[in-house]
């Protein structure tokens, strides 16, 4: 049965030991209905023969009088089995009335004697205290084999601790030798490798600006087509290390209103958004838990993706709208029911783009048209996704041709 004590599924065994049959019968018969379970042995040899092959006694009854080997031999054999000398014998003799055969007993191993007639009563609270104190060794016994297979067990896991443990110190070891390579290419991207773009920038502005009338149409065209490409490089490479910062940073969260970066993104894009004639809507609710200067990344990238992909017979139209929901509210698979979000949805008037292209819009360097038509770098929407990442929070767009895009962004709040 499900649930049951091991100790309890197998009933106490008792041996009982006499020549007659008719002891042997009476024994079981005044020990009845108490669950124990009795093997017979009907001489001394015949008890040895069964406790050779079974030592899972709780007690043995034994009568002294037997012939060819009587109770005391029988004992004193037991005794000297290391598996069998802790099993308690009691001797039952109706001669046992003399000091010198009471202390012949007790020296040849039994731990008691009754005297037949026996006292049915006596006998059950006898038999009774050692098959208890059986049960209780039996179950220390089975107490001690848990115990030692759980320290087994607790060793395992101590060792595959440590070992992941050595793993993870490797790991941590080798994770700071790619941050200080990630820190060198920082330097490098920063300062060695835009030094000599500054300086061919530099060049060809000068030569434009004092050999343009004398340069022919095609020179002319080659150097504006150098003056773009090391423009184009710069921002790439600003790009890529914005990106990379955004992997790194530390993250420190401020009560922050959103209205605020929004103003500072518009401030940072006016020029931009003047040349577009955009105009950003906003329905906010207020303040939200998140990394500001990571935040105005986030918002300047949309609305710089937003002004890219504008229509160009349609003036640009961005609603940007925020609101606090529940995890349960929203049902989706990505995010918490027990906890709270800000859903912030952002939405435009854009070329779009075909759905099933939902996905890699997010992926460094993806781009969906070509640089002829749209310029860019293609890493603008996956920092986006990696700033809403490193917030804990999960970022999906959709979208239809020529009928604008909308990014939904959820930011856990606690």
């Amino acid at each position: 049965m499900k649930g049951q004590n091991p100790i309890e599924e197998h009933p106490v065994k008792i041996l009982i030991v006499d020549d007659k049959k008719e002891n042997l019968l009476s024994l079981q018969v005044i020990l009845a209905d108490q669950g124990y379970e009795f093997v017979e042995a009907t001489s001394g040899k015949d008890a040895l023969r069964i406790l050779l092959k079974s030592q899972d006694f709780a007690i043995i009854l034994m009568d002294v009088q037997m012939p060819l080997m009587d109770g005391f031999e029988t004992a004193e054999l037991i005794r000297q089995s290391d598996k069998l000398k802790h099993v308690p014998i009691i001797f039952l003799t109706a001669n046992m009335n003399t000091t010198d055969y009471i202390f012949k007993g007790y020296q040849s191993g039994a731990v008691d004697y009754m005297i037949k007639p026996l006292s049915a009563e006596i006998l059950q609270a006898k038999v009774m205290v050692f098959t208890e104190l059986y049960k209780k060794n039996r179950e220390l016994l089975l107490k001690e084999k848990e115990a030692t297979a759980l320290n087994a067990k607790i060793t395992k896991a101590n060792e595959e601790l440590a070992a992941q443990y050595i793993a993870i110190e490797k790991y941590a070891t080798e994770l700071k030798k790619k941050n200080t390579e990630l820190d060198a290419f920082t330097h490098i991207s920063s300062h060695d490798l835009q030094e000599p773009l500054r300086k061919i920038q530099t060049f060809t502005n000068i030569i434009l600006a004092k050999e343009y009338p004398n340069l022919s149409p095609d020179g002319q065209a080659k150097f504006e087509r150098i003056l773009y490409s090391t423009n184009r490089m710069r921002e790439l490479i600003n790009d890529l290390l914005t990106f990379s910062r955004t992997n790194i940073t530390d993250r420190i969260y401020e009560n922050t209103d959103l209205n605020i970066i929004i103003e500072d993104v518009k401030e940072a894009l006016r020029e931009n958004i003047k040349e577009k004639n955009a105009s950003i809507i906003t329905e906010l609710h207020g303040k939200i838990n998140i990394i500001p200067f990571l935040f105005i990344q986030l918002i300047e990238n949309l609305v710089n993706n937003a002004l890219k992909f504008s229509q160009k017979e349609i003036p640009l139209q961005i609603e940007i709208k925020s609101r606090i929901v529940s995890g349960e509210e929203l049902q989706n698979d990505k995010l918490s029911s027990a906890e709270n979000y800000c859903h912030i949805s952002f939405k435009d008037n854009g070329i779009g783009f075909e759905p099933e292209h939902s996905e890699k819009i997010f992926g460094v360097f993806q781009r969906l048209h070509s640089r002829d038509i749209y310029d860019g770098t293609g890493i603008g929407l996956a920092i986006v996704k990696k700033i809403v990442e490193n917030h804990n929070g999960i970022i999906n767009a959709t979208a239809k041709p020529m009928e604008g895009a909308t990014f939904n962004i959820y930011i856990p709040q606690k």
